[in-house]
Formats: structure tokens, C-alpha cells, sequence
């Protein structure tokens, strides 16, 4: 009976502001389940960024004011996150019941060891996670720490749109949010390891039990892929990924160029799976999610299913969803495995956050 008169929360656009498409997702939670109720996916025109800094702030403003319109709500909150060297997120171990005062003077000793940049160049987060299985008799905490310049310019460009950023989050955890709420599993103690390749990051993100165990980025992405076919076929690389998506491409790319990029992400794969096992003492994993711009090219996914060992599936975090039947379905299913980690950020709503 409670669960009625439960108060709802208000819904939250996902904005993933990548380095060359800018993503939006809104979902909204009823008794029946989700519901997309509007999505945008839209290119930056130029290259506004330098290894995830932003370097032209009026290409991604313009691109901004072109989501928001494709948008069409009235909902202005936003939930952005952050990736790159420039950003970190790690477990520490501390001593339990210390008050918040207490955690957070320990938490700014084991930061000032951890973060390449004087501490008042961050901004600091930590949450408490519960007791360590590894270090008995004490807390994990997760402590994430973001360079004020890669927030503080992405909140000003969302600000000016108008959106109002509320959650400023990292983008691996995001990706768990994804998972968490829109990815079916068989059982609960299910581990799911997920790989969101984008144009400049893989990221691979293991998650169990309701929370992310593993992430890490790699420096690697399609951009590689995009350069060389828009030189071959003499195309900006925005149009390149237009016919790439409608099957529309000139030539023999996939037998030409594709096989020397699927090779090297092949590579990147084992590479960050590896890392990922060795981390943990982890078993290798039998399948593998994919999710992100990479994850939308059809013979790329054919190509690392035949060669990477294990089973292979695209991510759509909408699949099962109800859609709003103003949205345009074959546009989405198209993009749906790339608009993950906006998703993610979107399910911010569907639980309360502190400031």
C-alpha cells in the first residue's frame, strides 16, 4: 500500500556529450514499466575536442541547441558524466562508523595520493559501499575525482542551452545504471561485462549483483575506422557514418579497410579483458555485451563475433521498453546499442541522489 502513495520522482534527460556525437534519452518510470518518451542522437560538426577537452565550445553548444529542439519536453534537469584521463574513480578502504567529517579528511589524504593535480584543482565524491570482502574490518568507499575544468565547462555550455545539470557522473557508472535497470539477466549473481566502444574510448564495465565491480577506459575508438574510410572516399566523417548506418557506402569497405580495424579492436578487446582478469583473479568472460557508436555498424559486430572466441551481443537498453509512438522506431533501432550511456544517465531518476 505504501508503493501508492510513494512520492514520484521528477524524470531527468541523459545527456552524453561525446567527442563526436552528443546523445539525449528520456525515460520515465510507471507501474507497467519504462517508457522512452523521446530520444536525440546528433553529430558535433566540427572537431571541438582534443583527448576529451573541449576545444571549440560554440560546435557543441550549436549541436546542444539542436538536441534540445529534437527533444520537444519541458524537462530541463540533466544528469551529464565525465571520462579520460582527467577524470578517476577508485575503491579505498577505510575504517567504519567515522562520522562524515571524519571519512572525508581521510578521504582527501588518500585523493592527495591518487590525483595527478593539486587537490584544489578537483572536485572530490565518495560514497560509502559496505563492508570489504578483501580488507576485513573495513568499508569500501568509492572515491571518484573530476578536473574542475572538463565539469566546469561542460556545465556552462548545458546552462546556456538552457538545461540545468544536476548530476554530474562517470560515465563507467553510468554505463552500470544501463545495465542495471534495462539489461535482462538470468540470475541475480549474474556477472555481465560490457564493452562501450565510442570514437575515442573503449570502456569496458563488469557489473554484478546490482553494482559496477570493474571499469576502466582504453584509448582506443572508431574515430581510426572513420578517418581512413572518409579518405578513401573523399567524405567529411559525418558522412561517412551516414551511409554507414544506412548500408549505403561506396566500395568494398568491408572486405578493404574493416578487417585491419576489426584486428586491432580485436586486440584492444583481449587487451582490456585481460587486464580485467588479472585484476580481479576473474575467470575470462564466456560473452560480452557491445554497446556504443561502434556496436551500430553491422559487419563490425559480424567481424569480432567470428574472431574474438566468445558470444557476442549488441546492447539495446530499449528492447522490452514501450515507446512513445511519436518516436521514429527504425531510426532508433538503428542507434539504440549508441544512446547506452545516455540511458544510463537518464535512470538517475528512477532513485534519489544527494547533492
Amino acid at each position: 500500500m505504501k508503493s501508492l502513495f510513494k512520492k514520484k520522482l521528477a524524470p531527468i534527460v541523459g545527456l552524453d556529450i561525446g567527442t563526436r556525437q552528443i546523445k539525449a534519452v528520456l525515460i520515465e518510470r510507471s507501474a507497467k514499466g519504462f517508457v522512452l518518451q523521446a530520444y536525440a542522437c546528433e553529430p558535433i560538426v566540427k572537431r571541438a575536442f582534443a583527448e576529451r577537452e573541449i576545444k571549440d565550445f560554440d560546435a557543441i553548444s550549436l549541436t546542444l541547441k539542436k538536441i534540445k529542439k529534437i527533444l520537444k519536453t519541458k524537462v530541463k534537469t540533466v544528469s551529464i558524466a565525465v571520462a579520460g584521463s582527467s577524470a578517476l574513480s577508485k575503491i579505498v578502504h577505510m575504517d567504519p562508523d567515522q562520522t562524515d567529517y571524519e571519512l572525508e579528511g581521510q578521504i582527501e589524504i588518500e585523493a592527495d595520493s591518487l590525483i595527478p593535480y593539486p587537490l584544489e584543482e578537483v572536485y572530490l565524491d565518495f560514497e560509502e559501499l559496505g563492508p570489504s570482502q578483501s580488507h576485513p574490518g573495513k568499508n569500501n568507499v568509492l572515491l571518484t575525482a573530476a578536473h574542475k575544468d572538463m565539469v566546469d565547462s561542460r556545465i556552462t555550455l548545458v546552462r546556456e542551452i538552457p538545461f540545468e545539470p544536476k548530476i554530474v557522473d562517470m560515465e563507467g557508472y553510468a554505463l552500470g545504471n544501463a545495465l542495471f535497470y534495462f539489461n535482462p539477466i538470468e540470475t541475480e549473481d549474474e556477472r555481465v561485462c560490457c564493452i562501450n566502444l565510442g570514437a575515442s574510448l573503449l570502456q569496458l564495465c563488469v557489473w554484478q549483483n546490482g553494482e559496477v565491480i570493474y571499469t576502466k577506459e582504453h584509448a582506443f575508438g572508431t574515430n581510426m575506422l572513420m578517418q581512413d574510410l572518409a579518405a578513401i572516399n573523399m567524405l567529411d566523417a559525418e558522412e561517412v557514418e551516414k551511409q554507414i548506418l544506412a548500408g549505403s557506402l561506396p566500395g568494398n569497405w568491408e572486405q578493404d579497410t574493416l578487417p585491419i580495424f576489426a584486428a586491432n579492436l580485436q586486440q584492444q578487446i583481449n587487451r582490456a579483458i585481460q587486464m580485467y582478469v588479472s585484476t580481479l583473479h576473474a575467470e575470462r568472460p564466456e560473452r560480452i555485451l557491445l554497446c556504443g557508436g561502434g556496436a551500430t555498424i553491422p559487419a563490425l559486430v559480424d567481424t569480432i563475433r567470428q574472431d574474438i572466441g566468445m558470444e557476442v551481443s549488441v546492447f539495446n537498453p530499449f528492447e522490452g521498453m514501450a515507446i512513445n509512438p511519436k518516436l521514429n522506431r527504425d531510426r532508433l533501432n538503428q542507434i539504440a546499442p549508441q544512446l547506452a550511456l545516455a540511458a544510463g544517465l537518464a535512470s538517475r531518476s528512477f532513485s534519489e541522489w544527494h547533492m
